[in-house]
């Protein structure tokens, strides 16, 4: 009898290191299209997780079918989907980095008097991370995880400035461009001078091309190696900050982008 149950708890052991070996393994395969940056093909999988042809091939059905994983037009290559976007969004929002970029925001909007906020690039669109804001009657009500087209914001464009060349095209071609103001920019040749211009200043500003009567300078949140994963700016009314007013914020502005970059390390 004794044998009997040591055998069954043997068998129960080793089914348990199977399936904990197969969910480990699944999520290597997540881990390696979200490190890839940009679209991965199924050679390129095999090559960073080991698995073989028919098992990889089985999980990002598997994947794809949760809507954790996407192809990209081609369906040659797969990138990241929906839901796993929005899980990111989820953990940056409520781990505890989120509380030491919340407290540098706030310290901003305590020192310049005008909402700020923090946001980053998903799948195309800009995403607010966090925001604080300002006492004011007259504000513009964005929540955490509003995304927006980054053609027509200083964020926006400030994020797409910075990123290597062959992405940045790839992502203004991509773009439908829409025109919310008379100031926005919906033209790819102009936009993409506008990012060089961006690129070479250091900032971007976004004077009154998303909605009428309010303007917004952004900065980069800059990582050791160059990288710019996200934005701080502030944003107010035209009437109570008018863009040349707002300029002058760049200092505090690149202070508190320089804090919030240490959480990003």
């Amino acid at each position: 009898m004794g044998n009997v149950i040591h055998v069954v708890a043997d068998n129960a052991r080793r089914e348990t290191m199977l399936e904990n070996s197969s969910t480990l393994k699944a999520f290597a395969v997540l881990e390696a299209v979200v490190a890839a940056r940009a679209p991965v093909t199924l050679a390129e999988l095999m090559q960073a997780t080991g698995m073989p042809k028919p098992s990889l091939h089985r999980t990002l059905a598997l994947f794809e079918e949760a809507g954790l994983i996407s192809r990209e037009p081609t369906g040659r290559a797969y990138m990241p989907g929906q839901r796993l976007a929005r899980f990111s969004l989820d953990v940056l929002q409520h781990d505890a980095v989120a509380a030491m970029r919340r407290t540098v925001l706030r310290k901003l909007v305590a020192d310049l008097g005008e909402t700020c906020n923090l946001s980053v690039l998903r799948r195309g669109e800009l995403v607010y991370l966090d925001r604080v804001e300002a006492d004011w009657p007259l504000r513009l009500h964005l929540p955490v995880g509003t995304m927006l087209p980054p053609h027509c914001s200083a964020s926006g464009k400030l994020l797409l400035a910075f990123k290597p060349m062959h992405e940045r095209d790839a992502l203004i071609e991509a773009m439908p461009l829409q025109r919310f103001t008379d100031r926005t920019i919906t033209d790819r040749q102009l936009l993409a001078a506008e990012l060089d211009r961006i690129a070479a200043r250091g900032y971007a500003v976004d004077n009154e091309e998303y909605v009428l009567g309010v303007a917004c300078v952004a900065v980069p949140v800059r990582e050791m190696d160059g990288a710019v994963p996200a934005a701080v700016a502030v944003h107010a009314a035209t009437a109570r900050l008018p863009l040349s007013r707002a300029l002058e914020f760049l200092p505090t502005l690149s202070t508190a982008a320089a804090a919030i970059a240490e959480t990003f390390a």
